[in-house]
């Protein structure tokens, strides 16, 4: 008889956890109703990001947007740009979807999806513009340090995906994971930091959330890094 328990050490980690938030009238409806209109399939195929939107524009791409607040927010202040954002959390994409629809948003698409199988799979080379991961889990138990989405081998496999002195801003509110961004992103050789080395952005240009103020007011820090990925000379 085959052993039936999965072996652990074949699980792919995964930097996040399906959380079981309840969805909303409004959340539920809106995934309903405008689900096939902005969210992309994914079927293990590589996507063309030229194809996805009625324009072709420079793309940004998101990482976990949560609620999605600041993602509308870029899309409606940049219509000169594409949007992609990556969540996994049925909420936030639902509440998005209202967003998007009551905007009449055309430079924003979602996909509801492992961002790591996205970018392995689902995006070509040198496609991406700029690169957002704002207050990703921190994993801040040292045995759980491992599942952080900032690793040097998820950096290198972004890399690829990168145009030519693509932009990357990475933002958290854990002092401790701020440090190990700044040690990972300064270590690989392709990346520049725009703010000097072991500098922080001390002021962002990004739309502060809801959650963030919340934390500004109890004395939160927020420490957001800005790179590029270097010109080949």
């Amino acid at each position: 008889m085959s052993n039936s328990i999965p072996d652990e050490n074949k699980r792919p980690i995964r930097s996040y956890v399906i959380r079981s938030g309840r969805l909303t009238d409004s959340q539920r409806k809106a995934i309903e109703s405008y689900w096939e209109s902005y969210v992309i399939e994914f079927n293990n195929e590589s996507l063309d990001p030229n194809k996805l939107f009625e324009s072709p524009q420079k793309l940004t791409v998101e990482i976990g947007f949560g609620m999605g607040d600041s993602l509308l927010q870029m899309a409606k202040q940049s219509p000169d740009q594409n949007f992609l954002g990556i969540e996994v959390h049925q909420p936030g994409v639902g509440k998005l979807l209202n967003g998007i629809a009551e905007n009449k948003l055309t430079n924003i698409k979602l996909v509801c999806h492992d961002a790591r199988e996205i970018l392995e799979i689902g995006l070509p080379h040198n496609c991406i513009d700029r690169l957002l991961l704002f207050f990703p889990d921190p994993w801040h138990k040292k045995r759980h340090n491992k599942r952080r989405l900032v690793q040097p081998e998820f950096i290198e496999l972004l890399l690829n995906k990168l145009n030519t002195a693509a932009e990357l801003h990475f933002a958290t509110d854990w002092q401790a994971y701020a440090e190990h961004m700044m040690e990972v992103l300064e270590a690989n050789p392709c990346l520049e930091n725009m703010q000097g080395t072991q500098n922080y952005w001390p002021v962002p240009d990004r739309p502060i959330t809801k959650f963030e103020k919340r934390g500004q007011r109890l004395g939160h820090g927020v420490w957001d890094l800005r790179f590029r990925a270097k010109v080949s000379s």
